[in-house]
């Protein structure tokens, strides 16, 4: 899939710049692909450069919590959950643990502290996996779960929201909640229903409803307070739970009698090895995202929804705001230059950059995703991970408009 996805950019590319050159005599286009490639490699080192400090410091913190027991607690106490789930994870693997841990993470928006618990564990998973490079379902599961990205707490759309001049800046947090909250169930339903896994038996039911009744009243705890309350809560909740989890791992090791600096640095130097192989991916991945963005294949696609939806006779202020939501998916910091951009161009509270910021909380970036996790592990055939994961993606997006129509149409 992931083969057929890679090739299908590049000549999607080809015929969009083949047709601007012959039909819109713009000779310079091709320039611009060539320059989009060696822009995108460009900006794969500058990730990777990120990815290096970030995998480093986390799991050195994560062997921590790996020799304190934390991890092993954590996968003893989801074990009948997961069975049902992931029957082929034996009860009590150290993977259940950093699932959840990298869940946690996710939900909170600490995204540095997310994929290196993510990374860990898709590792944990592959020595599970009888045929290496290809995904297994409980991999799949679980990356479709995190492409989905559940985020109670979407700090960065309130930064980007106040850098660009926002009278209220977290005016679009209960639509963000509502949309990532679809895009995750529909992920989890598309996995379930081909992987036939029993969501209604009593032992799930018995952890999911808890779950979701706490997020219910989250979720109307949260619409007491004024949006001042509520930016200093999701700053504070957010770095508050960052660095009790590092206090956490660090005391109960010492606790433990772990000789916490030695398994910190056994930890990192694991970091800087997952980080190093991670490179052809992200290379790979980024420049056929980049010549497809620079070809005007993009626009094209933006112009047949508009003629559509316009045929329709149904309103289409909201294509503005899919730029953001169709490069989402294969990269995050194009999909937040053209939130920023739609910002600008059509005004920070205008319903096109409502509903753009609403998408760029509502899902996360499903290629890089699939290009940093199966890639960390080696995997080349991701089977329904991709189909899967995109139809959470487009549930959200979805969601998001919906919504948006809802609070501020």
């Amino acid at each position: 899939m992931l083969n057929t996805l890679w090739l299908g950019f590049f000549i999607t590319a080809a015929l969009a710049a083949c047709s601007q050159w012959l039909l819109g005599d713009n000779a310079q286009i091709f320039a611009a692909m060539v320059e989009a490639l060696f822009a995108m490699a460009k900006l794969s080192v500058e990730v990777m450069v990120l990815l290096f400090g970030t995998l480093t410091l986390w799991l050195g913190f994560l062997r921590i919590a790996e020799k304190a027991g934390i991890v092993d607690a954590l996968a003893h106490w989801l074990a009948p959950l997961f069975a049902r789930l992931m029957p082929e994870v034996p009860r009590g693997h150290p993977a259940l643990g950093l699932m959840t841990l990298n869940f946690a993470a996710n939900a909170l928006g600490l995204d540095n502290a997310a994929t290196p618990m993510g990374l860990k564990a898709m590792h944990a998973l592959q020595t599970l996996n009888p045929r290496p490079d290809t995904a297994t379902n409980a991999q799949i599961l679980f990356l479709v779960l995190n492409a989905s990205s559940l985020t109670l707490l979407p700090v960065t759309i309130f930064m980007y929201r106040m850098q660009q001049g926002a009278s209220d800046p977290t005016l679009v947090f209960l639509p963000i909640l509502l949309a990532t909250s679809a895009s995750t169930l529909v992920g989890l339903l598309s996995v379930a229903a081909v992987q036939r896994l029993p969501l209604f038996s009593p032992v799930v039911l018995a952890y999911l409803l808890p779950v979701a009744l706490l997020l219910a009243g989250f979720m109307a705890l949260l619409t007491t307070l004024s949006a001042a309350a509520l930016a200093q809560l999701s700053s504070l909740l957010g770095n508050l739970t960052l660095f009790a989890l590092v206090l956490l791992f660090v005391c109960v090791g010492a606790w433990r009698k772990v000789a916490v600096y030695e398994a910190f640095i056994e930890g990192a130097k694991e970091g800087f090895d997952v980080a190093r192989g991670l490179l052809p991916y992200l290379v790979a991945m980024l420049c056929a995202v980049g010549v497809f963005r620079a070809s005007g294949a993009l626009g094209y696609v933006l112009d047949a929804i508009r003629w559509g939806v316009e045929l329709l006779g149904l309103d289409a202020r909201f294509v503005e705001a899919l730029p953001t939501a169709l490069v989402k998916p294969f990269s995050g910091s194009a999909a937040r230059a053209m939130l920023i951009e739609t910002m600008q161009t059509q005004g920070v509270d205008s319903f096109a950059a409502l509903a753009a910021a609403t998408v760029q909380g509502s899902t996360e970036t499903t290629f890089y995703v699939l290009a940093v996790y199966f890639g960390a592990v080696g995997i080349q055939r991701a089977r329904h991970a991709v189909a899967c994961a995109l139809l959470a993606e487009l549930a959200g997006v979805v969601a998001a408009i919906a919504v948006c129509y809802q609070f501020f149409g």
